[in-house]
């Protein structure tokens, strides 16, 4: 017979055995909830291997099937005005020169962002024809994008939060009025993953002016509370447009992999004792990507690949449109290589050069649209005759409309206006052609359909196959989601 084993002398008092008792039976519940949510060393590390990629950046199925499979945001940044570019307002020339409280007895409480120069109603300096099969009413800035009316839809009621820029940046890139917050390709990216090893998944490019970044920087494409992996990576505009892109001269491309192996192999081995620390599967990732694209990316980026006809398509080499020209060539060459989101920023507010016209908005919009209306008609037209509109979304907008009254200058302009804004998508599953929501006979308010951000938001998620209320990330004890809660798909404009 075995030996039976001395009972301790020592036993647990009642107070202890309850208490030990009640973790261990906590912790199984615990157990149970993190396995159902993928939460598990184990678990996570099953999703992983199931993916035919692994990492952060796995390729995820979508919620329902998707219309695109790439976002290329086109970002007119410091506002335009919607009564000067796609939203016709005959009214405005019979209003031309009278107060807007006459119009809207509200406004006489507007304080505006510039109060002391509040001018009176202002017709637009532009002329509208319609073009189309559609008939759509275009201004005489968009000479180029007016003969491809016919595959956008238009919102014409989008409204906002904030008529301050940055605040308003933020509220479009990231649903929030204040910085710390995911951007739509950040969410994109963690929501899809990414359908190249070798490029990175989002990509942002900017003015190339001075410092042509957008009111807040880097926080438009950050990643927020997401793990970093999920970022922009911004091209430069001036010179290399990734630092370090070039393999070091004195390694030779077996040496280089050895070296990613070895450091690849102690990361790993490190990450094994840190298994719930997703910042550190990001960094891992990043080395990684950073080698692939030392021979991916050069060739990605290089328009001079492209022939001669396609670079007097987008503009390429006329000096007011070949840096746009150029970024929306880029933007076409990384879709076509599995590139997920590309947002190109028109206009930089840190230069001052920008489609912020409180200033002589007949002069500052002529500008802005000269440098953008043949590379993005470009843009649509090459998309298409490759066979790529339909599965990339294109959209063009900015962070909020303008006023239909002048701000008083030598040359006015108008001042911001977050109660409307317009906003247009092709490609991707949208009804081109289509014109949803309407402003007020001036276009001050949005008053039919109103369009919020949550809404537009929900439609881009839609639209690549994620619904938005599923789309979700645990943060500081909440679960997020990019439309925060509330949003509605624009079913109007969906083909």
């Amino acid at each position: 017979m075995p030996r039976q084993q001395a009972v301790p002398a020592v036993g647990w008092t009642r107070r202890e055995l309850f208490e030990r008792a009640g973790m261990g039976l906590g912790l199984v519940g615990l157990a149970g909830l993190l396995h159902r949510q993928g939460l598990l060393g184990a678990a996570r590390a099953a999703n992983a291997d199931a993916s035919p990629r692994g990492g952060p950046l796995a390729t995820r199925p979508t919620h329902f099937p998707a219309r695109a499979r790439s976002v290329i945001w086109l970002f007119i940044n410091g506002g335009p005005s919607q009564v000067d570019t796609w939203d016709y307002k005959p009214e405005l020339a019979k209003w031309d020169g009278r107060e807007l409280s006459e119009f809207d007895e509200s406004f006489s409480k507007f304080t505006g962002f510039f109060a002391d120069a509040v001018g009176q109603v202002m017709k637009s300096p532009f002329t509208f024809q319609r073009q189309g099969q559609c008939g759509k009413w275009v201004s005489s800035l968009f000479p180029h994008l007016a003969r491809h009316v016919d595959k956008m839809a238009f919102i014409h009621s989008g409204y906002t939060a904030s008529n301050n820029h940055s605040p308003a940046l933020f509220m479009m890139q990231s649903g929030a009025p204040r910085m710390g917050f995911p951007c739509v390709g950040s969410w994109l990216t963690y929501g899809l993953g990414a359908e190249t090893e070798n490029l990175p998944a989002f990509v942002v490019m900017s003015d190339p002016r001075g410092r042509g970044l957008p009111k807040g920087n880097s926080l438009n494409w950050s990643a927020g509370f997401l793990p970093s992996i999920y970022q922009g990576t911004w091209l430069k505009p001036k010179g290399n447009p990734i630092d370090n892109l070039q393999r070091p001269a004195h390694m030779s491309d077996s040496q280089q992999r050895r070296l990613m192996d070895l450091l690849q192999d102690l990361n790993v081995d490190h990450a094994r004792h840190y298994e719930f620390e997703p910042e550190l599967a990001a960094r891992i990732e990043n080395f990684e990507l950073a080698y692939r694209m030392q021979f991916s990316a050069p060739e990605a980026l290089d328009v001079g690949a492209e022939p001669a006809h396609i670079h007097q398509l987008y503009g390429v080499g006329k000096p007011e449109c070949d840096h746009v020209a150029r970024q929306c060539l880029i933007a076409r060459r990384l879709v076509e290589r599995g590139t997920r989101c590309v947002q190109i920023y028109s206009g930089g507010m840190e230069n001052q050069l920008s489609w912020d016209g409180h200033n002589d908005i007949q002069g500052n919009h002529a500008g802005f649209a000269a440098e953008t209306d043949q590379p993005i008609a470009a843009l649509l037209e090459d998309l298409a005759q490759r066979g790529l509109l339909d599965e990339t979304l294109v959209i063009w907008g900015g962070e909020f409309g303008r006023l239909p009254i002048a701000q008083k200058a030598q040359k006015p302009g108008r001042d911001h206006n977050p109660h409307a804004f317009t906003c247009w998508l092709a490609g991707g599953g949208v009804n081109g052609g289509a014109s949803y929501g309407q402003t007020d006979e001036l276009g001050y308010k949005s008053v039919v359909d109103r369009v919020s951000v949550h809404d537009l938001h929900a439609t881009v998620l839609h639209l690549m196959g994620i619904d938005h209320q599923r789309l979700t990330y645990r943060y500081s004890g909440r679960d997020f989601r990019l439309t925060d809660v509330a949003g509605n798909v624009i079913d109007q404009i969906l083909a």
